[in-house]
């Protein structure tokens, strides 16, 4: 459908629905999806590359499955805030997924995702080939998380 600010997700987004997070890798996409309330994050899988058609498939059947009502989408921002190939790679996989479904995107910023997502793994004590095999679901999950602040805060504010 069309890429939004999360401003505008919180706004157009259907309701009763929850939110999704994608982490792109280069060799993997890790999802992440919130409750209905949309106060917590939590990690659900990660799926392997292959041809873009095919990630896009396993991709809407999973967001299709879990029923949900809008994307956020990492971008990942150099530390200076530019943007580079990797953050370019990120927008031309939105752009090209958006004509396959109604689902609104969002970007978030996800620098250092996963290096939070590697650091609570590492004090949860699971072990390195289990990290590799979650590192990118739990880095979408801080994704979501950030967002879904994001969005309590924008709540709260239009409460006052």
């Amino acid at each position: 459908m069309s890429v939004v600010s999360i401003e505008e997700l919180e706004k157009a987004r259907p309701v009763g629905r929850p939110l999704a997070a994608l982490d792109l890798g280069t060799k993997t996409i890790g999802v992440a999806v919130s409750d209905l309330g949309l106060s917590f994050a939590t990690p659900r899988t990660v799926i392997a590359r292959k041809k873009f058609k095919q990630d896009a498939e396993a991709l809407l059947h999973l967001l299709s499955r879990e029923n949900v009502g809008g994307v956020i989408v990492g971008l990942p921002v150099n530390m200076d805030g530019s943007e580079g190939p990797r953050a370019q790679s990120t927008r031309a996989f939105v752009r090209n997924l958006q004509p396959m479904t109604n689902l609104l995107f969002a970007f978030w910023d996800e620098r250092l995702s996963t290096v939070a997502a590697e650091r609570a793994l590492i004090e949860m004590d699971v072990s390195r080939a289990k990290r590799a095999a979650r590192i990118d679901a739990a880095a979408a999950a801080f994704i979501l998380q950030g967002a879904l602040d994001r969005i309590q805060a924008l709540r709260a504010g239009s409460r006052r």
